[in-house]
């Protein structure tokens, strides 16, 4: 049997990896900014929480949802101390699509209705109706399809507010990254996620904010949307929340009552997962993190504005992007393969930084250097 061929791979095989480095079978070190996608939150290995997983596997790995599992009261407490959102609710899954899935099958549970508002640029998975919301039609098979999912113009209040006005009492959900993440690190407006707010009260419509890559004190904030001043009916996240071991979850609002079987999972929750989710808070909250995220987030796009070649740098805290001229396409492939350096990117010509929220000054210098090196010789001014 051979892999099914999905996957575009760098010749490069990680064997080794510790804090916000990596190294490969032929012992070459590089500096991960970029984290398996976002994914790395508290960094490689990390010895606490290495201890906890392997503590939690000497006693037990899984054991289903139909036995009490006091590590998920324990990680719902600390999830909610830690975001902020105490009196919220926490249904534990296994990955970002599976979150945002649940949550739009919660929201139309709640009112009824099928309608969804999703944004140009947007990305939220690939299972069903998550796909159905992602503004990709490449990865939306015939049977995803459905005419209950509006696009709208991102960042546009004129068009959510006429959509509103028309079909407004057929609106299940508005569901919307904080800062898009594939569609090339474009942050929401604050009087963006305000108006979502109080359409979806005026409406009765569920606001889903997508935290699943802008979450988990990736922006300084614990969900990117905080920045707005308002409160989401449900966040959904992952990526970072395990540290690589897959778990997800929703963070439902109060007003929403569940229902036994309402929704439900196999995995989601377990064991493990649960005690890889609170290895990542405990040290995001010994080690403040979140600070970390924003001044060291800060530093590195106030650096890269100085660059001349840059067309324009976007994000807060570690979530960055830095959009380049076409003429230095090339720039992510020479970080990586001449200056051993992990980064993201989002078409066309887009470097996406993702790195640990615990990235040292040092880390981000070394990254700055290797930079200028990449793309000296050609000069651009947007």
């Amino acid at each position: 049997m051979q892999l099914f061929d999905v996957y575009p791979l760098n010749d490069i095989e990680i064997t080794k990896a510790s804090g916000s480095n990596v190294w490969d079978a032929n012992d070459q070190k590089y500096l991960d900014l970029y984290g398996g996608h976002a994914v790395i939150s508290i960094g490689h290995t990390n010895p606490h929480y290495v201890s906890r997983l392997t503590d939690q596997l000497n006693k037990v790995g899984f054991y289903s949802n139909s036995v009490k599992i006091p590590l998920q009261t324990q990680l719902a407490e600390k999830l909610g101390q830690v975001s902020g959102k105490k009196d919220y609710q926490l249904f534990l899954v296994n990955s970002g699509a599976e979150a945002n899935e649940n949550a739009l099958k919660l929201a139309s549970f709640y009112n009824g209705r099928k309608k969804i508002i999703a944004f140009s640029g947007a990305f939220h998975g690939r299972t069903s109706l998550a796909v159905a919301v992602t503004d990709n039609p490449k990865i939306v098979a015939p049977v995803n399809q459905t005419e209950n999912v509006i696009f709208l113009p991102f960042n546009n209040e004129v068009a959510l507010e006429e959509t509103f006005k028309a079909q407004g009492n057929e609106i299940s959900a508005v569901i919307i990254e904080g800062i898009q993440g594939v569609g090339g690190i474009k942050e929401a407006s604050k009087s963006f996620l305000q108006k979502i707010r109080s359409l979806c009260d005026e409406y009765n419509a569920v606001y889903i904010a997508d935290s699943v890559q802008c979450g988990y004190g990736r922006t300084g904030l614990f969900y990117s949307h905080d920045y707005a001043g308002v409160e989401a009916d449900v966040y959904t996240m992952a990526k970072g929340m395990g540290n690589g071991f897959p778990i997800a979850g929703i963070s439902i609002a109060p007003k929403f009552k569940p229902w036994h079987g309402e929704l439900g999972t196999t995995f989601g929750g377990n064991h493990l997962a649960c005690a890889a989710a609170l290895a990542v808070l405990e040290v995001i909250e010994k080690e403040n993190l979140l600070k970390n995220a924003e001044e060291i987030g800060n530093y590195l796009i106030a650096e890269l504005k100085k660059f001349e070649q840059v067309v324009e740098v976007r994000g807060r805290g570690l979530m960055i992007g830095i959009e380049l001229p076409a003429e230095l396409a090339h720039v992510k492939k020479e970080l990586l393969f001449t200056h051993h350096i992990f980064t993201g990117e989002a078409k066309p010509n887009v470097i996406r930084l993702l790195p640990a929220l615990n990235l040292t000054k040092a880390h981000a210098d070394e990254f700055l250097g290797a930079f200028k090196k990449a793309v000296k010789g050609v000069g651009h001014k947007a």
